[in-house]
């Protein structure tokens, strides 16, 4: 299914999703040119891949045009947590739509195929579910996630526009929630908040009354479901759903964690935030059918290598979990 020797461009290279296709890339043959402007991504990521000379990493910002010769481009950048996301909800939405304006444009002068990382939250609070992907979503426009939701539902205009205008071979990828070393320990996202929050010993914090379900999908899984997804034929096009189909309680998440972590941590509440979304769970019949995927990693098993990411991250101090 991989084909070798290709000249690959990752966008968002430097993250936490970008950083392990990077690896898979390379351990496939190719090239990779890794940008990212390092506002979410981190060189700790990419670190052991600086002295290969399969890799190469430009430091740049998708909001302004890239100009370079690659065969595939993989359109990664974004940040994709609710912190990083709302700190600056109108560079967000650039990112997505700029982002998504100049990697097909360059894809477009370069005949060459790209994938876009659209996201789950282009269903927003759903009525839906499990979500496949013709359902069209209950997003509020105006609402403080908007920045991302509404973002990254207008690049999946773009990416069709531009297919159906001017022939393009686009993929588009709809990534459920996902979990798995490298992630951020300051994202604010559950996996990483509940884990580093255990390891401290400190309170657990749950939004509302934790009854709200989510799926977690371990990063090797979904990584090997987009490069799956690049090499498909040129008629499948998505959007395709990739993730986990196993629903867990965000409680019976943060009590599988403190059990994992020997914690002595305890739960509290606090407000829910506006416009989050009482369930997620991807209906995966398209990648199981397109694909021939499913993803096989366990969430104890996932949890035991993403602990022991962050329990290494703690240990070496402050320094290493900004670097």
């Amino acid at each position: 299914m991989y084909i070798d020797d290709k000249r690959v461009l990752v966008t968002g290279g430097a993250g936490f999703l970008g950083s392990h296709l990077c690896d898979r890339l390379i351990e496939a043959g190719h090239e990779v040119i890794c940008a990212d402007n390092l506002f979410t991504g981190s060189r700790r990521n990419i670190m052991h891949l600086l002295d290969n000379h399969k890799f190469e990493f430009v430091r740049h910002d998708v909001t302004f045009p890239l100009y370079v010769e690659v065969d595939q481009v993989y359109n990664m950048a974004c940040p994709a947590s609710p912190v990083h996301y709302q700190f600056d909800p109108v560079q967000t939405t650039k990112t997505s739509v700029h982002g998504a304006i100049n990697m097909l444009g360059l894809a477009k002068r370069l005949k060459a195929p790209i994938l876009q990382a659209s996201t789950s939250e282009v269903y927003g609070d759903p009525e839906q579910h499990p979500q496949n992907e013709d359902y069209w979503g209950r997003v509020n426009p105006i609402g403080i996630r908007a920045c991302y939701d509404e973002g990254k539902r207008c690049a999946e205009t773009l990416f069709f526009d531009y297919h159906r205008q001017f022939g393009m071979e686009i993929k588009v990828v709809r990534i459920f929630n996902t979990y798995g070393p490298r992630m951020n320990p300051n994202d604010g996202r559950v996996v990483s908040n509940f884990i580093v929050q255990a390891l401290k010993g400190e309170d657990i914090t749950i939004y509302g009354d934790g009854q709200q379900t989510r799926s977690f999908c371990y990063v090797d899984d979904l990584v090997e479901a987009i490069i799956r997804m690049m090499n498909t034929p040129k008629d499948v096009t998505g959007p395709i759903n990739i993730g986990n189909p196993d629903e867990f309680t965000i409680r019976e998440l943060a009590d599988l964690v403190i059990e994992m972590t020997g914690s002595s941590s305890k739960i509290i509440s606090m407000p829910l935030p506006s416009d989050d979304p009482r369930q997620r769970r991807p209906d995966l019949g398209r990648a199981n059918q397109q694909l021939g995927w499913a993803p096989s990693t366990k969430l104890q098993d996932g949890l035991k290598e993403t602990i022991a990411y962050f329990d290494g991250l703690l240990r070496d101090g402050p320094a290493a979990q900004s670097a």
